[in-house]
């Protein structure tokens, strides 16, 4: 019998052998990658070459570059993060007593044998899905550790050996320390470490919409995000006509995320904000909040469509068109039938228009058939521009400019009376109505709520392109107007619709989601909630829930599997000096560190702090080497940071209508520690306990 310490070594020796197993494994991948790169390089010089014709080469040539700049761009990171060990037993199906390592993207050697797998790939599911319970083949599930300095190294791997019931979830040591790293720069792809629940809507397929409830920590971004590479995988023809939008909330948070999906190998999916998505120009006015909340409410869609089809009118006389010898002519009989007939039918108004000058062409062409007459293409393209027609058009059905009719019911208090009355009240129009009507639309200033209503004009008259699939981040804060410019977008595509109820701080922020995806155009799509955090710690968690009740929504509570955290809540009489101690602390620890208030305390605090010597970023300046934020309370929605150090919360709460909301969004931005410096005394339901 061998002695427990003869046991004890023979393991070390077999760990040892393994180690060196892995290392020279991981030295062949980064061979075949090397190769895969020069072998990239080498097709788009010789692309060319091989392809028949000049078409098809340009589309090589590009097809060829794009995937040369993206293996250029693979970040420094680890080739792969798991390793499936398959089983001999049924269901392991075809990967009976096979090896998969599984990685970022896929590796292959020289000859084309696969080395990593990517995590997209079906059977990379069971690496997430995989347990005691539901095997699926699995016999062991193998995690790497890795350094994270460049260049990255293997550290070591922990094993599960499912085969024997053994299975350490979110006790993971490297599952764990993956989840934990200090956040400094833009966020990371989580593949390392999705949970079951989070791969499971990953994986969701292109034809379904999604809504995602997720507080704090939850990882619905990275849910988001990774669905879009995921489906971008498996749907890659479809989605590259049609496209990938991802919409957040606002500039800094799109530069926050905006390295993931490149590190996961996707580099064509635009990002962009709902401005943007509206105008390449920002906003050129501000409307009182009075007047905004008008603009964004869903009866804004029924005052636009009535303004735009009363253009419509009666015609008053019959077309007669000279052709050659004789005359052609539609009576108005015939006319007004056609105009009541195509409103009938519920089409776009500028699809409606040219209809109408199809139909008017038809009559016409019919008056030449009985006549043995066969008109041609040209004839009929003739005649539909000729003057009695386009007369006519332009009377029964004229050609409308959203910026002119908006600019006509913002202006004119009668004809938004005419379009609003019912709808608006009295009170409501006048809030809308601009004080000083412009000169002419040309010089009229649009503000973000007017983006939105031209753009529902714009969608009356016709369709805009949809894309086939389309991610909107922090959506609760989304108003239904501004939900109806998504829904024209995603007509015939998908969507994944993200946030977090408790976190709404717009005036017109959701408190139910299957209102909101009914707004969205997809209101029988499945909601689903994140309930388990793995980013903000329990202690700093358990604080912030204490707003809860009173944020009047009835999302669920986020509970968190971090007990790594530090809180401190201190009464400070000098704010600027405690500011200032805290962020030295704060220093002493890796990582990246926030301080948020309101924006008028972040003017005194930012000047104690260059008083100070200390060296910091704005939301609106990122200098190299600088690891301290100063963040304006509005802008910290959907951004990390190691540690915060908010300052006087009942500022922050008595800022805005939905102060309490905010206070919860700020107090969860912290994945480490968090200070709370107050003067004044906190919040009632922050002091309970």
């Amino acid at each position: 019998m061998s002695s427990p310490s003869t046991t004890q070594h023979a393991e070390r020796d077999q760990l040892d052998r393994d180690f060196a197993d892995e290392v020279a494994f991981l030295a062949r991948a980064r061979r075949a990658l090397a190769w895969m790169k020069e072998h990239a390089r080498m097709r788009v010089t010789t692309g060319e070459q091989v392809a028949g014709d000049r078409y098809t080469a340009e589309q090589l040539g590009r097809m060829l570059k794009s995937y040369a700049k993206e293996l250029a761009e693979e970040p420094d990171s680890p080739l792969y993060f798991g390793r499936l060990q398959f089983g001999t037993g049924p269901d392991a199906d075809e990967h009976r007593d096979q090896n998969y390592y599984i990685g970022r993207r896929r590796i292959t050697d020289e000859s084309g044998q696969p080395l990593v797998i990517d995590w997209r790939a079906p059977v990379s599911s069971r690496f997430y899905r995989a347990s005691v319970r539901d095997r699926q083949g699995v016999a062991s599930r193998r995690r790497f550790g890795w350094t994270t300095r460049h260049p990255v190294q293997l550290t070591g791997f922990e094993d599960e050996r499912l085969d024997h019931g053994e299975e350490l979830g979110t006790t993971s040591r490297l599952l764990t320390a993956e989840i934990e790293r200090p956040r400094v720069g833009p966020m990371r792809d989580i593949v390392a470490t999705i949970q079951p629940e989070q791969d499971e809507l990953v994986r969701a397929d292109l034809d379904r919409s999604l809504c995602v409830q997720g507080g704090p920590g939850t990882g619905k971004t990275a849910v988001g995000l990774h669905r879009a590479a995921y489906l971008l995988y498996t749907h890659r023809q479809q989605l590259k006509r049609n496209g990938v939008l991802v919409v957040g909330p606002n500039p800094a948070f799109l530069n926050y995320i905006s390295a993931v999906l490149p590190a996961l190998g996707e580099v064509d999916v635009q990002q962009r904000t709902l401005d943007e998505v509206l105008s390449e120009r920002p906003p050129a006015a501000v409307d009182t909040d009075e007047a905004a909340r008008v603009k964004h409410d869903v009866r804004m869609a029924a005052v636009l469509r009535r303004a735009l089809y009363a253009q419509i009118a009666d015609p008053v006389e019959s077309i007669v068109v000279p052709d050659g010898s004789y005359r052609l002519r539609v009576p108005v009989t015939a006319l007004a039938r056609q105009v009541a007939e195509i409103r009938g039918e519920d089409v776009p108004y500028g699809v409606g228009r040219e209809r109408l000058r199809a139909r008017i062409v038809a009559l016409l062409q019919r008056q030449l058939e009985t006549r043995a007459e066969t008109p041609g293409k040209m004839w009929m393209q003739k005649i539909g521009r000729a003057r009695p027609v386009a007369a006519a058009l332009d009377h029964a059905w004229p050609r409308v400019r959203p910026e002119e009719l908006l600019a006509t019911l913002l202006g004119d208090p009668e004809a938004l009376a005419r379009a609003a009355d019912g709808i608006l009240t009295t009170e409501e129009q006048k809030t809308i109505l601009w004080q000083r009507p412009p000169r002419s639309v040309r010089s009229a200033k649009w503000s973000a709520a007017d983006l939105v209503l031209l753009d529902e004009i714009a969608g009356l008259i016709e369709h805009p392109a949809s894309y086939g699939h389309i991610v909107v981040d922090e959506a609760q804060d989304l108003s239904p107007m501004q939900c109806r410019v998504l829904a024209r977008r995603s007509e015939h595509g998908s969507l994944t619709v993200l946030g977090d109820l408790a976190q709404g701080t717009s005036d017109w922020a959701a408190s139910d989601w299957h209102q909101q995806m009914a707004h969205l155009g997809k209101d029988d799509s499945p909601v689903a909630a994140l309930t388990m955090g793995f980013r903000v710690p329990a202690e700093v968690l358990a604080f912030a829930n204490r707003l809860l009740p009173g944020l009047r929504v009835t999302a669920p509570a986020t509970r968190s599997i971090r007990t790594d955290g530090a809180l401190r809540v201190r009464h400070e009489p000098d704010l600027a000096s405690a500011t200032v101690a805290a962020v030295r602390a704060a220093l002493d620890r890796e990582g990246s560190i926030a301080v948020i208030a309101t924006d008028t305390l972040l003017t005194s605090l930012s000047a104690a702090l260059h008083a100070a010597g200390l060296a910091v970023n704005t939301a609106q300046e990122d200098g190299p080497g600088r690891r301290v934020t100063l963040l304006p309370a509005v802008l910290a929605k959907g951004l990390e940071f190691d540690h915060v150090i908010v300052v006087e919360p009942d500022d922050i709460v008595r800022a805005e209508p939905r102060g309490l909301n905010r206070l919860f969004v700020v107090l969860t931005r912290a994945v480490s520690r968090l200070d709370v410096l107050h003067s004044r005394p906190l919040p009632a339901l922050l002091a309970a306990e």
